[in-house]
C-alpha cells in the first residue's frame, strides 16, 4: 500500500486504521473501541483496551526467548563505565526495584519523581513504575530546588528516586543537597528517597528518610505486570509554560504503546534486533519515546549514552558511538552536530571510525540549516532526516515512513509528509486555511492520533487555553509555517519568532537559514530588536567555527550582502555580534525568547531548562548597551 492510500486511510476512517494497528501489539484485552469522540472536543483511544506497557517493552521479550539480546547499551565517557544489559537482566532488575516499591507502599495511580542522570537505573525506575501502574515524571538531574519542589508539589509525588551526583564534562554535581533542599520547599512530603550512589561522589543519606539503592532491593521479591486500563496514565512530563508554571503533559498506556510501535518499525525503519540511538537525554521526551519505550517494545538494543557529543574526549565521540555499537540508525538535534562541526569543521575524526552500520539520520527538535545538513550528507554519505514533532505530540507529526515502500524523499528546508492520523492544516489569524506557499499557523485538525497527549496534569482547562482555544476545532502547535504543492510541511519557526520590519512580516528563521551558509558560521540566531523607526530590525548573533580567524566588520559586511541579496533589503539587516556561545535548553534549543529580552533590556528569569544560565550574562554585557542604541 503506498503513502497516499494509507496516509488517507488513516485519515477517513481513524476508527478502523488504528484499532489494526493495536493488533501489532500484545494487550490482556485486545480493545473493541478505538476512536470515542466525545463532545466540546473530546476524545479517546481504546477506552476498552488493557495492558502493561512494562510487559511489551521487556517481558514479552524474555518470552520469546530473547532474553540474551542486548536492551541498553550503556555508554559513559563522563564516569569512564561501559555496559550491556540484556532483556533478561533489565526484566530481573526491573521487577526487583518494582517489587522494593510495592513493599513501600506504592501502589497503581501514585505518582513517583525520578531526578537522576542519564544511567541505566533511570530507565528501570521508569520501567518499574510502568510495571506496577505508577505513574513517574522524569525531571532533570541537576535541575534548581526550586523547580524540582513544583514538580513534587505538582504532581504530589509519593517517593523520589534519584542518584548521588550527575557529571557534566568534568564537573561533579552533587544531587542530594538539590534534592533536601526541594522537600524543604515543598508542601507535599513525599513518603521516602531512594539514593543511587555512585562512587565519584557519595551522598551522606539521612537513614529516616533516605534509602540507598542497594538496600532498597535487599531481599526483595519481585513484582509482576499488573493490568491497567489503556487510559491510565503512564507519565507526567513537565514542559515549559509560558505562565511560569510547567505544564504537566499526561501520556497514557495503550496510545502511546500503539503510536510508537507504529512510530519505530515505520517512521525511524527499525526492527527487532537493529541498534538504535537517540541521542537525548531521558528528561526530554526524546528520551521517554525513543531511549526508552519505543525502541523496548519494537525489541530493538537502545543506546544509553552519558556524554557530549564534544569534549568526551573528543569531537569523534559520536563517531564512536557509531561505530562501536554497530548503531543502524540515530536521531539527534542539529545543535549537536553544529558544535561538532565547529570544532571538526573538516571531519577529520569521521576517517577514525567505521561507519558503514549507519543507514540514516534524523534530526529534529530545532531547525536543520542548509548548510549543516550539506555537511552532514557529505561527511557521512547516508540520508539525512529532517522530521518535526513536540513534547505534546509524544512522536513525529512529520516524517518520511522509512518503513514503508518508497519513503518520501528529504526535500531541503522541509521536515518532510505528514505521518499517520496527523491532519496539519495552516491557517490565517482568522482561522481560514492560506494558499500553498504562503505561511500561516500550523495546526493540527482534531482529534489527535493515538499517543498524543489530551491532557495537562490536574488542569483540564489549561489544556484547552493553551492548545484548542485559538482555532475552532484544532490544536494549535505555536509553530508558523507553509505547505508546497506536494503536501511537504516547511516549519518557519515560532509564531512569536516573526518580526515586523517597517510593516513586513518577515521570520527570523529565514534569515537565520541565510547566515548559518557562511564559511566562517558554526552556528547563530537571528533576533529582532525595537526601533524607533521601523518597529523592529533584526541582528544576528554567530558563534564561529574552531580555527576561523575575520574581522568583524568583514563579516558583519558579508551577512548583511548575503541577507540583503537572498531576502532583500526589506528585512534591515544590518547588524552582527560574535558570540562565544548561544543560551540553549538542555536538549539544544535556542532561547531565542530570553535573547530578545535582553537585546530590549527588559526583565528575565533563566528558564529552569538552561544548560549553563552563565551564558546569559555573557550575551547581556555584550548587547545591553549596543542594543540599547538601535
Amino acid at each position: 500500500m503506498s503513502y497516499d492510500q494509507q496516509y488517507q486511510q488513516s485519515l477517513i476512517d481513524p476508527n478502523g486504521y488504528w484499532l489494526d494497528k493495536a493488533k501489532q501489539i500484545s494487550w490482556y484485552k485486545m480493545p473493541s473501541i478505538g476512536l470515542n469522540e466525545k463532545s466540546n472536543d473530546g476524545y479517546s483511544w481504546f477506552d476498552d483496551g488493557v495492558l502493561n506497557t512494562c510487559y511489551l517493552a521487556v517481558d514479552q521479550h524474555v518470552e520469546k526467548g530473547r532474553g540474551n539480546q542486548i536492551a541498553f547499551y550503556y555508554d559513559s565517557p563522563a564516569a569512564q563505565v561501559k555496559q550491556q544489559i540484556s532483556y533478561a537482566q533489565l526484566q530481573q532488575q526491573v521487577s526487583t526495584f518494582a517489587g522494593a516499591m510495592r513493599d513501600l507502599g506504592i501502589v497503581k495511580g501514585d505518582r513517583v519523581i525520578i531526578y537522576m542522570p542519564m544511567i541505566p537505573q533511570a530507565a528501570i525506575a521508569m520501567l518499574a513504575c510502568a510495571r506496577i501502574g505508577a505513574v513517574h515524571s522524569v525531571v532533570f538531574g541537576g535541575f534548581a530546588a526550586h523547580e524540582l519542589a513544583i514538580r513534587i508539589d505538582d504532581a504530589q509525588a509519593k517517593l523520589i528516586i534519584t542518584a548521588s551526583c550527575g557529571i557534566e564534562f568534568d564537573r561533579i554535581i552533587p544531587y542530594q543537597p538539590l534534592v533536601n533542599k526541594a522537600i524543604q520547599l515543598a508542601v507535599n512530603k513525599p513518603l521516602k528517597t531512594i539514593v543511587l550512589q555512585r562512587e565519584m561522589s557519595l551522598a551522606e543519606l539521612d537513614v529516616k528518610q533516605q534509602i540507598s539503592w542497594s538496600e532498597f532491593v535487599k531481599n526483595v521479591i519481585p513484582a509482576d505486570c499488573i493490568a491497567v486500563k489503556s487510559n491510565d496514565p503512564l507519565y507526567i512530563l513537565y514542559t515549559s509554560g509560558t505562565t511560569g508554571k510547567p505544564k504537566g503533559i499526561v501520556r497514557d498506556n495503550g496510545g502511546h504503546a500503539v503510536a510508537l510501535k507504529l512510530a519505530f518499525n515505520d517512521i525511524y525503519g527499525m526492527s527487532e534486533g537493529d541498534v538504535w540511538w537517540a541521542a537525548s537525554d531521558i528528561g526530554w521526551v526524546v528520551g521517554h519515546s525513543f531511549i526508552i519505550y519505543g525502541p523496548l517494545i519494537c525489541g530493538a538494543s537502545s543506546v544509553f549514552y552519558e556524554g557530549k557529543p564534544i569534549r568526551t574526549p573528543d569531537s569523534g565521540a559520536f563517531w564512536r558511538i557509531i561505530n562501536e555499537y554497530k548503531v543502524n540508525s540515530m536521531i539527534c538535534a542539529p545543535t549537536a552536530f553544529r558544535a561538532i562541526r565547529k570544532e571538526d569543521p573538516i571531519g577529520e575524526y569521521v576517517k577514525k571510525y567505521d561507519l558503514t552500520s549507519l543507514r540514516w539520520v534524523f534530526v529534529a527538535g530545532e531547525k536543520l540549516d542548509s548548510s549543516t545538513y550539506q555537511w552532514l550528507s557529505e561527511l557521512l554519505q547516508v540520508p539525512i532526516l529532517d522530521h518535526w514533532w513536540q513534547t505534546e505530540t509524544g512522536w513525529p507529526m512529520t516524517a518520511p515512513m522509512m518503513g514503508w515502500d518508497n519513503p518520501a524523499p528529504a526535500r531541503l528546508g522541509s521536515t518532510n509528509k505528514c505521518t499517520p492520523g496527523y491532519d496539519i492544516k495552516v491557517l490565517s489569524i482568522e482561522g481560514e486555511e492560506v494558499s500553498i506557499g504562503e505561511v500561516g499557523n500550523i495546526c493540527l485538525k482534531l482529534p489527535l492520533p493515538p499517543g498524543a497527549s489530551t491532557a495537562i496534569w490536574n488542569q483540564p482547562d489549561r489544556y484547552k487555553d493553551a492548545y484548542l482555544s485559538l482555532f475552532k476545532g484544532y490544536y494549535h502547535t505555536g509553530d508558523g509555517g507553509y505547505k508546497d504543492d506536494d503536501d511537504y510541511i516547511y516549519i518557519t519557526g515560532r509564531t512569536d519568532d516573526v518580526i515586523n520590519v517597517s510593516g513586513h512580516r518577515l521570520s527570523t528563521g529565514e534569515m537565520e537559514e541565510v547566515v548559518s551558509t557562511h564559511t566562517a558560521v558554526a552556528e547563530c540566531a537571528v533576533i529582532g530588536v525595537h526601533d524607533s523607526l521601523k518597529g523592529q530590525i533584526p541582528i544576528g548573533l554567530v558563534v564561529l567555527k574552531a580555527g576561523v580567524e575575520i574581522e568583524i566588520d568583514q563579516l558583519q559586511r558579508e551577512l548583511v550582502a548575503d541577507v540583503r541579496r537572498q531576502i532583500g533589503a526589506l528585512a534591515c539587516f544590518k547588524r552582527v555580534f560574535v558570540v562565544q556561545r548561544l543560551p540553549k535548553t538542555r536538549s539544544g534549543k535556542i532561547l531565542r525568547a530570553v535573547l530578545r529580552k535582553i537585546a530590549a533590556n527588559e526583565t528575565y528569569q533563566a528558564p529552569s531548562t538552561i544548560d549553563d544560565p552563565a551564558i546569559l550574562q555573557e550575551i547581556e554585557q555584550l548587547l545591553s548597551t549596543e542594543c540599547q542604541h538601535a
